[in-house]
């Protein structure tokens, strides 16, 4: 194992709840393993970014109320193209040689699985997005 992989693989949190099983399909195995330590690695720059992107939008956002912002959030990575390729980046830069491999294989249902995971991060956290941080 390279030095790139072994410190990514490293600094991931575990997530107990993330079982794997032998009966598990390929696209959920790669969810539980990867995606779901990463995001969960990702999550401060994940907030960052999505705060970021309400200032640039204005920062209506802010201002909703919460039903509003749950749906905004999900518009915002729905239709804005750029952010969301600018999140699934975020998220694949931390993918070993191995995973991006298998990653490639069927990227657009694991694209899905990614954002929708992406969404419900957003909208568990949105009690901390204010834009006091962003400027």
């Amino acid at each position: 194992m390279d030095t790139r992989t072994k410190d990514l693989l490293s600094v991931r949190p575990e997530i107990p709840s993330a079982l794997v099983y032998d009966s598990t399909s390929k696209d959920e195995r790669f969810q539980n393993a990867t995606l779901r330590p990463i995001i969960k690695l990702q999550n401060d720059l994940l907030i960052e970014a999505f705060k970021n992107y309400a200032n640039k939008h204005k920062g209506v956002f802010f201002g909703l109320v919460l039903e509003r912002k749950l749906r905004y959030i999900e518009n915002a990575i729905q239709k804005d193209i750029k952010f969301r390729n600018s999140l699934k980046g975020m998220i694949i830069g931390q993918f070993t040689v191995e995973e991006y491999q298998c990653y490639i294989e069927n990227s657009s249902a694991l694209n899905k699985r990614m954002m929708n995971m992406v969404v419900e991060r957003l909208k568990d956290n949105v009690q901390l997005m204010d834009n006091t941080a962003v400027a």
